[in-house]
């Protein structure tokens, strides 16, 4: 299964949820300009409930939009990687780099979205 993007935006919050594999092929420039045509906002984060396949070229698309996110300040959060994902971080030492959350934590953001940015950066600090 390829790559599948759903973009939902709240006031200065977007949620991309994604679907399906992020390795190389038609992927990782379809996560990287979803990510990037949404360069007005302060957090953006990556739902990775449904992903169920990263190589190391995905690995390094993350850490490319991590890198694009910080130099813009933008917080980049990743939500729910799966144990394969979450133990890739682990082994490459991002685990460190990246905010990893919860789903609860954007469900909480979205059920206040006054105050969607004071919660996700509570819940980064």
């Amino acid at each position: 299964m390829s790559l599948h993007i759903e973009v939902e935006k709240t006031r200065e919050v977007a949620v991309l949820r994604c679907a399906g594999r992020i390795v190389r092929d038609e992927a990782l420039p379809r996560l990287r300009l979803a990510l990037t045509g949404l360069s007005q906002l302060r957090v953006i984060v990556l739902d990775l409930t449904q992903v169920d396949m990263l190589d190391a070229s995905g690995l390094g698309v993350l850490v490319s939009l991590h890198n694009w996110t910080s130099i813009r300040g933008i917080q980049l959060k990743l939500v729910n990687p799966s144990k394969l994902l979450r133990e890739m971080l682990e082994l490459t030492g991002l685990i460190s780099v990246f905010h990893i959350s919860s789903v609860a934590d954007v469900i909480d953001m979205f059920c206040r979205p006054d105050q969607a940015v004071e919660n996700l950066e509570r819940a980064v600090a």
